[in-house]
């Protein structure tokens, strides 16, 4: 399993492909590609690679699923004894975004469809004949 570091919105994030992240508003259209090029680190087979304080050349690619506002945060000032207060909310802007790849100097090192086929998948095939048809009454 091959994961990523990212800085973006002013925090940092442990990404890994085929998954989606909330994280703030990107200047960006629904649907449409993103590359962030601000990697702190990429693990990939137990090799780790740390950037100082990013790695060059390497990226991570996603795709803008939406845009949305979070949850309501309320800021409650209150001075005792002085009749005094303030109650006022707070929405984020957040886009959700679904990460691709991961890339390291123009190469695929993780990518959504690799992580899908490493993926383990139960297939059960029966041998029972297909019951027979009934015939409807109504």
């Amino acid at each position: 399993m091959s994961y990523a570091i990212i800085e973006t919105g002013g925090k940092q994030l442990r990404v890994e492909p085929g998954r989606f992240y909330d994280i703030e508003l990107l200047p960006v259209q629904p649907e449409e590609s993103v590359t962030i090029t601000n990697v702190l680190l990429v693990q990939n087979n137990g090799e780790v690679t740390i950037g100082q304080p990013f790695i060059e050349g390497a990226t991570v690619e996603g795709t803008v699923v939406r845009h949305f506002r979070g949850r309501k945060v309320l800021v409650y000032k209150m001075k005792p004894k002085k009749k005094t207060r303030k109650k006022r909310g707070h929405r984020q802007e957040i886009t959700r975004l679904m990460i691709n790849s991961i890339n390291m100097n123009g190469s695929a090192v993780a990518s959504r469809a690799q992580e899908q086929d490493e993926a383990p998948v139960s297939v059960q095939t029966t041998t029972e004949e297909p019951a027979a048809e009934v015939p409807v009454t109504e």
